[in-house]
């Protein structure tokens, strides 16, 4: 195996096991001999134009003989050079199509998943700007500006929580107690599971590695063993190696209409080394298990769990606004926003909270706690960088632990809510606080909202997380005749600010109105669509039909895919618009098609958007009998128990709920059923998911056929 390698493959894996095992006089020797044998070299090179990143060499030398052809006929004048150089042009002109062709077949090629595909199309159809050149100095200055300015909002947001905190003077509520078992043994870590996780990573390095990712992936057998070594070692001692306590500041810009002069546009993404996340990894994989079956983990929290998504978070808000309203009750739901959420967790509160809460002691403990403590980062732009600083608040974003370490740290809002009887939504820091109201009892629910609320701020700021009031929303929801026939509903107030009720509100992508026509949300997806098709027309005649399909599938259909069950039950009006934006992608795809909008869906395997609707809903349904995930959708689905025995008992159907209005009929408890019961039994009792998706798909196709 030795032999068959490279030399400088071996090169980094023998200078990395010396950096592992933590060899220092000998290392610094070694690596010094290296450098003599083996030294790094950089070379500057000229940016290549646009153009030639996808020219092949027979279209290069085509080009450059049609350039000779033109000059030889501009200085002779004869017809027959001018014949010659006619012929060239038609020639390189075809040998550039096929150059450019081959390059997006190759790129949509090499993406083995959807998120890389979905980058190769992003980057066909829509180019990123490319930044503007700027000279070391002014890099220097910009990641200093940065780094003042992330620096001085976290001091600044600590600063106004101490504030608060004093001014309010009344205690925290105190946390639910752990009393189940008691999580202080990671075990140990294999070579086996090691090369799992690097199959599993994608091959893209940091400035921050030591070895290429590539070159680790390649070379698995043997940096798994090393990895697997120091990982038994860090878990053992409870202690995260220091070298991968630094992280590298990338400013991201929030959204792309933002001005990118202004600092707080942007917000900071960490770029880690490789080896610090696979080790996050392997922790992640024996510490998430235990976390999210614990009782004190907030059951609606949907971010960074398995079968979980913003999609089913949504479900089961709105499937409790439908209920409500179908029952004559109004829903106030309150969006809350934080500021900088990730970069605010006080590390002693989450520790004392991972331990009291979730029975995280002994190595475990101590692994986390050194995995938060110390930790330096840098901005970097461009080749400079600002010098380093401290971070002592927050969990890096961009890190694997992190994301799960701050869903522990706000798990208690959940249960804060519940105790007012006011329900509530996380998607991450998304949170979202609803209730229903009845004009009777208006007052009273009003008034318990509004204690809800108080006791949150009061939590909020005992744990260091500053709320932005002016960014929290909030909107009433009801049919149009409740809504104009309810009393008026007061705004609710926290943090002695008004969040006034809004007519419409945008979570997690999606835009609600408060009637739920979701009007606004089909306007803004149609526009977007048809964005994405005008850009696709112009680089359709360089693809074949398959590589058309596949990047109409990456980037629209995926659009018209998200959130689609939410349009159950919605306007007709709405699935027409949606329906003429999918068959104005299908003719960009197939423009020779002599057929009809509905064959030409036929020939691509696309389901309509209504039999797309139907097509989400079974497949959550079918995920959720399935598996129980998540728990607050499989609690909303109920089998049917007919009253005697029938034969329909064992035909695994589902009791739908009686519902008054049409607008309750929207409910996933409703709609779900509904689909589910009407779906053949061999479709229903499938025993795999991709047997389930296949059945389903054809079913689906089936009636559509049927229909035309």
């Amino acid at each position: 195996m030795a032999q068959n390698r490279p030399l400088w493959s071996l090169i980094y894996i023998w200078r990395y096991a010396l950096l592992v095992v933590h060899v220092t006089k000998e290392e610094s020797e070694v690596v010094a001999t290296l450098d003599k044998l083996a030294p790094l070299r950089s070379r500057r090179r000229r940016p290549p134009k646009p153009i030639t990143r996808w020219l092949s060499q027979e279209a290069i030398d085509a080009k450059r003989l049609r350039r000779q052809l033109e000059r030889k006929w501009k200085r002779s004048g004869s017809e027959s050079d001018r014949l010659s150089y006619r012929r060239s042009c038609r020639r390189a002109n075809k040998l550039i199509n096929v150059s450019r062709q081959q390059y997006f077949s190759d790129k949509l090629a090499s993406a083995t998943d959807c998120v890389g595909r979905w980058r190769v199309v992003k980057t066909l159809l829509h180019s990123d700007r490319s930044p503007s050149c700027r000279s070391d100095n002014e890099n220097i200055s910009l990641c200093g500006t940065f780094s003042k300015f992330f620096t001085d909002k976290i001091t600044s947001l600590k600063r106004a929580v101490a504030t608060d905190t004093a001014a309010l003077g009344t205690p925290c509520p105190p946390d639910n107690q752990h009393n189940g078992k008691i999580f202080d043994d990671l075990g140990p870590v294999t070579p086996n599971e090691v090369r799992k996780v690097l199959a599993s990573i994608p091959a893209k390095s940091s400035p921050l590695d030591f070895v290429p990712t590539s070159l680790i992936k390649q070379c698995d057998s043997v940096f798994a063993e090393i990895i697997a070594r120091l990982a038994n070692i860090s878990f053992t001692c409870g202690t995260f190696p220091s070298k991968y306590r630094f992280s590298l500041v990338t400013p991201l810009l929030k959204k792309p209409n933002l001005n990118s002069d202004d600092p707080a546009n942007f917000r900071p993404i960490s770029n880690l080394n490789n080896i610090s996340k696979i080790l996050e990894r392997l922790f992640l994989n024996r510490f998430q298990t235990h976390v999210c079956q614990c009782s004190n983990f907030s059951p609606v929290q949907s971010a960074y769990r398995r079968n979980y998504s913003t999609e089913t978070a949504l479900l089961h808000t709105l499937d409790k606004v439908y209920t409500s309203a179908d029952q004559g009750k109004p829903t106030l739901l309150v969006s809350l926003d934080f500021s900088a959420a990730f970069d605010t967790i006080d590390h002693s509160i989450l520790l004392n909270r991972l331990n009291k809460s979730f029975g995280i002691s002994g190595s475990a403990l101590a692994w986390i706690e050194s995995y938060l403590s110390e930790r330096y980062q840098s901005v970097r732009a461009g080749q400079a960088s600002s010098p380093r600083t401290l971070c002592h608040t927050g969990v890096p974003q961009g890190s694997v632990l992190g994301p799960l370490l701050f869903s522990c740290y706000i798990s208690p809002i959940s249960s804060l809510a519940s105790s007012f009887g006011v329900n509530s939504q996380q998607y991450a820091d998304d949170t979202q606080l609803y209730i229903a109201l009845t004009a009777s009892d208006l007052a009273a629910e009003l008034s318990r909202l509004s204690s809800c609320l108080s006791t949150l701020q009061n939590w909020f700021c005992h744990n260091g997380l500053a709320l932005n009031s002016s960014k929290s929303e909030s909107i009433l929801f009801g049919t149009r005749q409740r809504l104009h026939s309810f009393p008026t509903v007061s705004s609710p107030t926290i943090s002695g600010s008004t969040i006034q009720i809004s007519d419409s509100i945008k979570i997690l992508g999606v835009t609600l109105d408060n009637h739920l026509t979701l009007k606004k949300h089909t306007q803004s997806l149609c526009r977007n669509i048809h964005f994405h098709t005008r850009a696709l027309r112009h680089i359709r005649p360089a693809l074949t039909d398959s590589m058309a399909a596949t990047v109409a599938a990456s980037v629209v259909q995926s659009r018209l895919d998200y959130a689609n069950a939410l349009l159950y039950g919605t306007p007709a009006s709405n699935i027409h618009k949606l329906q003429c934006a999918q068959n104005s992608l299908s003719r960009v795809v197939l423009p020779h098609h002599p057929g009809s909008a509905s064959s030409r869906l036929t020939h691509l395997h696309w389901l309509s958007v209504h039999r797309r609707i139907q097509y989400k809903i079974a497949l959550l349904t079918y995920k959720s009998l399935s598996t129980n995930q998540p728990p607050y959708l499989r609690n909303l689905l109920h089998i049917y128990q007919p009253l005697r025995c029938l034969r329909s008992a064992s035909q695994n159907l589902l009791s739908i709920p009686f519902c008054t209005t049409n607008f309750g009929k929207r409910s996933f408890s409703f709609s779900s059923p509904t689909i589910w019961n009407e779906l053949p039994v061999a479709i229903r009792e499938s025993n795999t998911l991709d047997t389930f998706k296949r059945r389903l798909k054809t079913h689906l196709t089936s009636l559509t056929t049927r229909s035309v």
